[in-house]
């Protein structure tokens, strides 16, 4: 494809995230997350794998920008875990993690990369959980304190800040499907946990206003195109309705318009849950944020299902797919994009996501992934496609640098365009490494 149909400034980059490569968990000083209590819970991850030892991303952190820097990407999407800095989530501040996270981000800029640092992906320290988790009020309070520490220690280092990567992941396979970190199914606390994860946002980002940054700050959320399983069934049609706005308009709704979609009211009313949605708390919430990060994957196929706690479930898709059983469908990012356009206006979007798993073989010290090559450049050509007709996206980070720990899934699934032995802990570049390295090269 042309590289050339990107505008000049567009920012090309991978992303990581802290718990999937650094290990390290329980080394200097840092604190326990929910992740690691999840993860050494038996039948929790395929494998009983942890992200105990992961991509050793903390010791070598080096390694791995001198990869990135020789490979041509322009910026990187990290994330600070909670309990490395504060290891009981609030109070005594752990001088060793804002030392390591100094010492990464500095690297980082010395390499010339631009930095985007995520705050919260998924990693809430145990000692929160222990006290209610994001249940609790008090864990939106800790969070705005959390993220006000991580300005001022990094501030000068970060060019981009997101608050949160996909809190519906928190809230929903979190909170409700129990699937996820911390395993709960409750609906009163998924609810509950969607609006504290927004107010967490509204609190991070009006203590960063505070500051004279040079730095931009948003949110990252995951949007699956939903389609309705039967085009000709009026319940198949509300379903996946009703499915977008639980799974992403519940938590950018209240950020862009100061409101939640009228879906999320109707399941606290039809479930006479016991949660109650403030003025004060909206006006938080709707703090102006400088960005939208967009998290995504494939589409969704949405039936009415009265069996399901929400009342709607995933049909299976006829469309090829990948290792994750998603639907190759690059479509869905063109019309997210257009629709984000439209109903927020122009405001700047970054793709803060997007990749596939592939069965990644070795052969001769090499990986011919093809199939994540051809993913990329479908997706690539319909975000081109979409800021010539005026979507205002101005970068794109690719999941992931490099294969890591997959949360419930484990190393079953690899993302990376760098490979990882885990054994090893060699890193082999895959065919698609070097093709994103030269596609960045010829649109400089």
């Amino acid at each position: 494809m042309n590289s050339n149909l990107f505008p000049q400034g567009f920012v090309w980059g991978t992303a990581t995230a802290a718990y999937q490569t650094e290990g390290a968990w329980d080394r200097d000083g840092k604190g326990i997350s929910i992740w690691d209590t999840f993860s050494h819970t038996p039948g929790k991850v395929e494998n009983g794998d942890t992200g105990d030892v992961a991509c050793n991303f903390y010791n070598l952190y080096k390694e791995d920008i001198k990869l990135m820097k020789s490979l041509g990407y322009k910026a990187f999407r990290m994330s600070i875990s909670w309990p490395r800095v504060f290891p009981e989530g609030i109070g005594e501040v752990n001088k060793k993690g804002i030392k390591f996270y100094r010492k990464v981000l500095k690297e980082l800029k010395d390499n010339d990369i631009i930095t985007t640092v995520t705050l919260y992906h998924w990693d809430l320290p145990q000692a929160l959980q222990d006290k209610g988790g994001w249940e609790s009020r008090k864990t939106a309070e800790a969070f705005s304190e959390y993220a006000d520490l991580c300005f001022k220690e990094f501030g000068d280092l970060v060019d981009y800040w997101i608050t949160f990567n996909e809190p519906f992941v928190t809230a929903f396979p979190g909170y409700l499907f129990g699937n996820m970190a911390p395993g709960i199914k409750d609906m009163n606390a998924a609810l509950l946990t969607v609006h504290n994860l927004n107010l967490a946002h509204g609190l991070a980002v009006k203590k960063f206003r505070k500051y004279d940054f040079n730095s931009k700050i948003g949110t990252a959320n995951c949007r699956s195109w939903a389609v309705p399983d039967n085009l000709q069934s009026p319940s198949d049609i509300y379903a996946a309705r009703y499915a977008d706005e639980m799974y992403y308009f519940s938590f950018m709704d209240p950020v862009m318009l100061g409101q939640y979609p009228s879906s999320y009211y109707e399941t606290i009313c039809r479930f006479k849950l016991n949660i109650v949605i403030s003025k004060e708390d909206l006006e938080i919430i709707s703090q102006k944020i400088d960005f939208i990060g967009l998290n995504y994957y494939t589409r969704m196929l949405i039936r009415y299902d009265k069996k399901a706690p929400l009342g709607f479930s995933e049909a299976k898709g006829p469309l090829e797919k990948t290792e994750m059983d998603n639907e190759v469908y690059p479509d869905g990012l063109y019309y997210i994009l257009k629709d984000l356009n439209k109903r927020y206006g122009s405001v700047p979007i970054y793709i803060t996501e997007n990749g596939r798993a592939t069965t990644d073989k070795v052969v001769d010290s090499k990986i011919d992934d093809l199939d994540r090559i051809k993913y990329l450049k479908q997706h690539f050509e319909v975000s081109a496609k979409a800021i010539k007709e005026g979507v205002n996206l101005k970068g794109y980070f690719v999941w992931s640098f490099m294969d890591n720990f997959e949360w419930a899934h484990g190393y079953t699934k690899r993302f990376g365009l760098v490979y990882v032995d885990y054994k090893n802990q060699k890193r082999i570049p895959k065919a698609s490494a070097y093709w994103y390295s030269k596609f960045i090269r010829e649109s400089s």
